[in-house]
């Protein structure tokens, strides 16, 4: 996105360039072309040095979504594993967790191997379940 960006700022550059050599500068305009084409290197280095202030950013952005995913990963195991063993039938997704399920796949399209993109997870139906059998659980990682 913000390589597409610089492209733009440089074609448009040129085109000004193109068009200030094609026209006269007496034109009527209120500014000078060439103080325009100075401003706009200016912002273009000011958004250059933005690039490089929010690469690590996005980078570290990255890098969090896959740790995110990895954890909701681990969490889906873990659920589905506690229904094998408990025998727990979980009801359905309401409307409103199925639509933070879909903003999820959106944004992770590899929740649609695990068990929340199937719609077969009832996190308060599971908390209610411990709570009636008093079961505590450790995880291990």
């Amino acid at each position: 996105m913000l390589q597409k960006a610089d492209s733009d700022l440089g074609y448009i550059q040129y085109r000004l360039e193109c068009e200030i050599k094609t026209n006269h500068p007496d034109s009527a305009v209120e500014k000078n072309p060439v103080t325009l084409l100075k401003e706009l290197s200016a912002i273009k280095s000011r958004y250059q040095t933005l690039y490089a202030h929010f690469k690590p950013i996005a980078s570290e952005q990255k890098e969090t979504k896959s740790r995110i995913y990895t954890t909701l990963n681990k969490t889906m195991a873990m659920i589905q594993e506690l229904q094998k063993h408990t025998d727990v039938e979980l009801s359905s997704l309401t409307e409103e967790e199925k639509t933070v399920t879909e903003q999820l796949k959106s944004h992770m399209p590899h929740l649609r191997r695990s068990g929340i993109a199937k719609g077969n997870c009832n996190y308060e139906e599971i908390n209610s379940r411990e709570k009636q059998e008093d079961v505590s659980l450790t995880v291990h990682e």
